[in-house]
Parts: structure tokens; sequence; C-alpha cells
């Protein structure tokens, strides 16, 4: 199989906008509020978070991208299209897309770990789901979301923490 490039940049591109999106809301508050919360003392250090989650959301897009060319996808499966563009894959992708993104809307944006933490759980089931659909349609582009889902899991740990920890 060739490698449609258009397609796969265009895979990552959604993904890595996604993690634009969230950002907007953690940049400016992780000097400020986030200083200022207790924290586990297995917290990673500020720095970590934006290589991992770079990683993630190509690897993320990749795994798009895969399911979007195979021929014949998944029947439970929605577009998101334009005139010239159609991209049909599980809506579970969707959803845990936009849970991902809107969890930085809520932990960072609106300063609520609590709300954040119902946000991440769904989102870890979103990742799993997404995992199990996809592993209909490409086993590989479901491989790829595992290390997703391991890092969402240490996130929701460290949610947890956060919440008890700053009553």
């Amino acid at each position: 199989m060739a490698i449609k490039f258009p397609k796969l940049i265009l895979s990552i591109g959604i993904c890595l906008g996604a993690g634009v999106l969230g950002s907007v809301f953690t940049v400016s508050s992780i000097p400020t509020w986030y200083a200022t919360l207790n924290k586990p003392v297995f917290s990673p250090p500020n720095w970590i978070f934006a290589p991992v989650w770079t990683i993630l959301y190509i690897l993320i897009g990749i795994s798009l991208y895969l399911v979007w060319v195979k021929k014949n996808p998944s029947a439970t499966s929605t577009a998101l299209s334009t005139s010239s563009l159609r991209i049909k894959v599980p809506t579970v992708f969707w959803v845990q897309l936009i849970l991902n993104a809107v969890w930085s809307m809520i932990f960072f944006g609106l300063k609520n770990p609590t709300l954040a933490l119902v946000d991440v759980i769904a989102l870890w089931i979103a990742i799993f789901l997404t995992i199990k659909s996809f592993h209909k349609i490409n086993k590989f582009a479901a491989n790829l979301l595992i290390p997703y889902l391991a890092w969402v899991s240490f996130a929701t740990i460290l949610n947890i923490f956060i919440v008890l920890l700053n009553p």
C-alpha cells in the first residue's frame, strides 16, 4: 500500500490540532495556578508533558490515517466530511479526541480538577473503545493507541491525587 501523504499529514494535523486547542488553556496556567497545587511525589516535571503529548498525538494521527485509508471500514462509523474530504472512522474516535481537548479546558481553563477527573475517566473509556473498534479494522492502528491509553491511565491517577491533595 502506497502512503497517501496528504491524508497522513491531515490525520496527524487533526490530532495535533486537538493538542494545540488544549494547550491554549494549559500554557498560561502552568506557571500560575498549576504551580500552586499540591501534587503527588510521582508527578513528573512540567517540561515532560509537551514532548510526550506531541509524540502521542502523532501516534494517534498515524492510527487515524491507517483506519481512514483502510477499505470498507467498520459499519459503526461516521464521517467527518466536506465537499472534497471524507474521513470515515468509528464515532468513538472523534469522541475521545474531543474529550482529550476538553480535559485541558476543564482542568486548566476552568481550574476544576474534580470535573476534569470525570472527563479523564470518560476519555479512558473512549480510548479503550477506540482501540477495540480500530482492532477490527487495522490491528496496527489499534496497537499505536496503547501508549496513549497507558499515559491517560497515568494522567487519571495523577488527576485523582490532585483532587485528593487539593480539597
